[in-house]
């Protein structure tokens, strides 16, 4: 049986299972750790990402915590292109490991146990989709002394890191301009980029099945993105992850303005 504080027992969902994980051994007051959804799906089916595409919905997860523990906003690894024209999702195959940030507060008591627990729904498809729930708990001990990386979860969290998209460059310039059916998305990177694609963070936004018509130049790329028919009012800007062969990158991008902008670090999921 494994350690508390390192990772629960696999729980059941429709084709997989999930599995709540810790980065440490313990939790210290005052100070944020991770714990993890590892997920692991049987061959063919998926589950979505935060903006799900054209069906679906992304994993929920309700949290139990005691008083001085918080959770912070979930933080999702580049999603994947799934299925064919018209119905195109984003989501995850195979494995994927969804980061969770906890946050101690420094009154947190320790020479303790936290129990922590949350109510999981997953809806999970291939050619239909059947929504799932799963009970996930953990017992953490609470220690005042600095937290020790858990080596049986090491190699987890550092592919769940590895796979975040990353904030993009400060020397690297990108703008959206605004035409009547598309969004025109121009980079200057100081290189070439010769493939790109990009994952709308919100719904309703581009038409996801929609080719991405990428134009390579000297410095950087043209990238056309279709509008989806359910736009009904103009965006100021257009926020998502922006994949370039095997690197990804959060971006926010002004719309309107032809000619590209600065980019700005450290996006993260910001609101609307």
């Amino acid at each position: 049986m494994l350690l508390p504080g390192v990772r629960a027992a696999p729980v059941a969902i429709p084709h997989g299972t999930v599995d709540l994980i810790a980065e440490n051994q313990s939790i210290t007051p005052g100070r944020q750790c991770y714990l993890g959804l590892h997920f692991e799906l049987e061959r063919g089916w998926h589950i979505y990402w935060v903006n799900p595409g054209d069906s679906g919905q992304p994993p929920r997860a309700e949290w139990h915590l005691p008083a001085g523990l918080t959770i912070g906003e979930m933080e999702w690894p580049a999603p994947r292109r799934l299925g064919t024209a018209p119905i195109v999702d984003f989501g995850y195959d195979d494995a994927v490991t969804l980061l969770v940030p906890l946050r101690a507060s420094a009154a947190l008591p320790a020479n303790q146990s936290a129990q922590l627990g949350a109510e999981l729904k997953v809806l999970v498809c291939r050619e239909i989709c059947i929504p799932g729930k799963a009970q996930i708990s953990m017992s953490f001990p609470v220690k005042p002394t600095p937290a020790v990386p858990e080596a049986r979860t090491r190699e987890l969290f550092a592919s769940a890191r590895k796979s975040l998209p990353r904030p993009l460059p400060a020397d690297w310039k990108i703008g959206v301009s605004d035409s009547k059916d598309s969004f025109i998305l121009a980079a200057n990177f100081g290189r070439q980029i010769t493939q790109a694609t990009f994952f709308p963070l919100y719904e309703s936004q581009i038409d996801n099945s929609a080719r991405q018509k990428l134009t390579p130049e000297a410095s950087g790329f043209e990238l056309v993105l279709q509008k989806s028919d359910q736009l009904l009012k103009p965006i100021k800007k257009l926020k998502g992850v922006l994949e370039l062969s095997h690197e990804s990158y959060m971006i926010e991008a002004p719309v309107g303005n032809p000619k590209a902008s600065t980019q700005k670090d450290g996006l993260g999921r910001p609101a609307r």
